[in-house]
């Protein structure tokens, strides 16, 4: 009887020992600690709003950054004086002025948007205010197809290159070692856009170069009609970026016009 009861208590034993090692121990669970994803911070020059006014559809702001006071114009946007603001880096406008305002200001800045209070106000692209460069009447490179200017069908037959001056052809194809120098050229006005930036932008072509190098754009003062044969000195500037996407492979701006 002995023997028997030492076998059942046996076998109980071993059952207790088979259960355990089958059971399988729960894991701890974590909650999940992954980041909350952010916005990138905004970046450009900070400061508080001192004057706003609206006009053709954009917002001028002058902003106090604690060491100077800056103009800026953004698509229309609602801002305040007083309001903290964020103003992009933009393109640098001297002695512009506002038609719509009937006013100039010094510098002025076009930018895309103005972040007001940490939000992003405006948007790119919205229309540009009067007086901005018109995108037809800019000669873009790389972010922009270079617009055609229609081969002029002016007599170019009585065309002579100044002595000691350059083609337009010959400007585009030595521009490298022609940046920064200056250059004398004749050439027929192909096309004239008068007040764009506060200045006359010209067309000029003499028949030389292919497509895409047989157009030379020069800005000047002076005004001139389609058809004119002008003279022209100035200095060759190259990769000109007006912003806005807007470049230039060379441009002769500020240049010396005489009407032959």
């Amino acid at each position: 009887m002995k023997n028997v009861w030492t076998l059942i208590l046996a076998g109980i034993l071993a059952l207790a020992i088979t259960g355990c090692k089958n059971e399988t121990p729960k894991q701890e669970t974590t909650p999940s600690t992954q980041p909350t994803a952010t916005q990138p911070a905004a970046t450009g020059k900070t400061g508080t709003v001192v004057e706003t006014m609206n006009s053709g559809g954009y917002t001028y702001i002058q902003f106090d950054t604690g060491t100077e006071k800056i103009w800026a114009a953004a698509p229309e946007v609602a801002v305040n004086v007083g309001d903290p603001v964020i103003v992009p880096d933009g393109m640098p406008m001297k002695d512009y002025t506002s038609k719509t305002l009937e006013r100039t200001f010094d510098v002025l800045y076009f930018v895309d948007n103005i972040v007001v209070g940490g939000a992003t106000a405006g948007a790119a692209g919205e229309g540009l205010p009067e007086g901005h460069p018109d995108p037809a009447a800019m000669q873009g490179a790389e972010d922009h197809s270079r617009p055609e200017v229609a081969k002029s069908d002016l007599d170019m037959s009585g065309l002579s290159k100044p002595e000691g001056g350059k083609t337009v052809g010959e400007i585009f194809a030595e521009k490298d070692k022609l940046a920064g120098q200056a250059v004398t050229i004749r050439a027929k006005v192909a096309k004239f856009s008068p007040e764009i930036m506060g200045t006359n932008w010209l067309h000029l072509q003499d028949g030389t170069g292919e497509a895409g190098t047989d157009d030379l754009t020069i800005t000047s003062p002076v005004t001139a009609n389609v058809g004119d044969t002008v003279l022209v000195k100035g200095v060759v500037t190259t990769n000109k970026d007006f912003g806005f996407g807007y470049k230039y492979d060379v441009i002769i701006e500020k240049a010396e016009v005489t009407i032959e």
